[in-house]
């Protein structure tokens, strides 16, 4: 007599339940964009979504409590001249996101409490060096404020946000990069490219420190770090058939596990859970979720179970640990768009009888605190992100701060305006972006050249009057004297336009008279126009004389008998 083993997990019975449609979000037009991306952002306080437009590209983002139909001309997010290909949340502040676009800008914005009241087109910062779209977008998951962007100009680029400027440039890649993943303090980076390779780098000095062969097939492949250093990649094999594998850091190219799943075409997005290590395989175009859990033990990627529904997926996003509602002992909560404009909420539920708080599902869970500043991680320090307990609930122990920019002299900004010496107007400051001072998130930081004089010199400055304003090396007086120039030129030609118009509906009311009248040989009275011909100076006067000198005897009467009315 034979028994079989069941393997013992407290996440063998988790099971998907969506909610009902009075719940979810309806009529949101998804982007159509062909980019394999997850369309989607959430976190604790807001669900944002790239959508289609027209004119650029735009993200509606909409508080957890909006839920139902969408109204069609609902506030958007829409500051990009291309589509938006990317968005992420910053996990040290609710109220930031970044987005990537075709326009191969960058942009960060701050989205006010409560979800927005009108279409926003003013970022706090714009990230410009990319050559190309940007197609991937994603935080450091402990320091403050570093963003990392990849574009097709198969760039990596590292940002100080709070700064606005280039930290890091790592150009080893020779093809466009699918995917980038931080580990779990930030430490190291892996990348796939579109050569087929996986690759780990160190993000501060771009080094190679080690690449392999990810998946033989041709399509995209995505690559994460677990929480105890292993990488988990998704990709196709020659077949085109779909596969998952597990692998050591300094193993690369001998995988411990890789799996065949199925021949679906759809690019297979791993969104992993660090408190449970359980990883929901997510594929573009599929109807369902796989979800994993992933132990020591043979085979070490077991799997759990599937979400069936009856439509297709065109994007989704996954809810943040600390989004989760602890009391219902939901693990993950997952935001799922279909081709028709539903987004879908589904909570992947543990059933446990008891009402208590469950400390084995829920250990302490990534918390919206950073660690480090973006200058010690630069400088080379390291640490791991900060957790809270989600024992009662989650209440966020930070305020509602907002981005603070201030923007660095570097050599991606424009120079400065000169003033009549030769010194630059307002300083380094004058060169921060309008958006960062008109969303009230950049200090005002013009004018220190003044702090350090005198009280009394300040007195008698503000007494005097103040100095003309000097805008790109031209004084504002000469701007006054050439704007009238300008004025008396067009006052001019608009004279002389006029005096044509009168000449021409003259002449067309005499040639319109000599019809009706029949008249072989015009009548000196009814010719004769009180309106002169106008002269033009400085332009060669036979011009405006031509008609008078070859049908006229020049003041406005005609000699030839032969010439029909419709020549005149």
């Amino acid at each position: 007599m034979s028994f079989r083993v069941v393997r013992s997990s407290k996440f063998r019975h988790v099971y998907g339940q969506a909610l009902k449609r009075e719940q979810c979000y309806d009529n949101i037009r998804v982007s159509k964009s062909s980019w394999d991306s997850t369309f989607c952002a959430v976190n604790p306080k807001f669900l944002a979504i790239i959508v289609e437009s027209a004119g650029g590209g735009a993200f509606i983002v909409l508080p957890h409590n909006k839920v139902g139909r969408i109204a069609a001309d609902h506030a958007l997010v829409g500051g990009h001249k291309g589509p938006v290909l990317d968005i992420a949340w910053c996990p040290h502040n609710d109220n930031v996101i970044a987005s990537g676009s075709e326009d191969c800008v960058v942009k960060v914005w701050q989205i006010p409490d409560g979800g927005l009241t009108r279409t926003i087109t003013e970022p706090v910062v714009d990230l410009v060096y990319h050559q190309r779209r940007v197609g991937l977008v994603l935080w450091h998951p402990s320091a403050l404020n570093v963003l990392l962007t990849a574009g097709s100009d198969n760039l990596i680029v590292i940002w100080n946000v709070g700064t606005g400027e280039v930290l890091v440039r790592i150009e080893c890649h020779p093809d466009t990069i699918y995917s980038a993943c931080w580990n779990w303090d930030g430490s190291q980076l892996v990348t796939t490219c579109k050569d087929k390779k996986i690759r780990i780098l160190n993000p501060r000095s771009g080094e190679l420190l080690t690449e392999a062969i990810a998946h033989e097939g041709s399509k995209a492949t995505r690559a994460i770090f677990l929480r105890h250093g292993l990488i988990f990649t998704t990709g196709f094999n020659r077949s085109s058939e779909r596969q998952y594998s597990l692998r050591a850091p300094d193993a690369l190219g001998d995988p411990i596990v890789m799996v065949d799943l199925d021949t679906s075409n759809g690019v297979m997005f791993p969104l992993y859970d660090p408190d449970t290590n359980l990883i929901y395989l997510c594929g573009k175009g599929d109807s369902v979720i796989r979800y994993f859990e992933v132990t020591p033990e043979q085979p070490f990627v077991h799997y759990i179970n599937q979400f069936q529904t009856p439509d297709s997926q065109r994007a989704i996003g996954m809810m943040p640990k600390r989004g989760c509602d602890v009391s219902t002992c939901e693990l993950a909560r997952f935001y799922r768009l279909n081709n028709s404009g539903l987004c879908q909420v589904i909570s992947m539920i543990v059933p446990r009888k008891s009402e208590l708080f469950q400390e084995d599902l829920y250990p302490d869970t990534l918390a919206d605190e950073a660690s480090i500043s973006a200058e010690d991680w630069i400088s080379g320090s390291d640490a791991d992100p900060q957790l809270v307990s989600l024992k009662g609930g989650y209440v966020s122990q930070s305020q509602s701060t907002q981005l603070t920019v201030t923007k660095k002299s570097n050599v991606l900004d424009k120079m400065p305006p000169r003033g009549p010496k030769g010194s630059p107007v307002g300083g380094a400051a004058a060169s921060t972006t309008p958006s960062a001072t008109s969303n009230g998130s950049a200090s005002a930081s013009n004018g220190t050249s003044q702090s350090n004089a005198p009280a009394s010199t300040a007195t008698n400055a503000a007494s005097q009057p103040p100095e003309p304003i000097v805008i790109s090396g031209v004084s504002e007086q000469a701007l006054t004297d050439l704007r009238t120039k300008f004025e008396d030129e067009f006052r001019k030609l608009k004279a002389i336009i006029v005096k044509h118009e009168n000449r021409i509906r003259s002449l067309e009311a005499t040639v319109k008279a000599m019809a009706d009248r029949g008249l072989t040989e015009p009548d000196a009275p009814l010719l004769n126009t009180s309106t002169p011909s106008p002269t033009i100076v400085g332009t060669n006067q036979s011009v405006s004389n031509a008609h008078d000198d070859q049908h006229g005897d020049g003041g406005g009467h005609y000699t030839s008998t032969n010439l029909a009315p419709d020549e005149v």
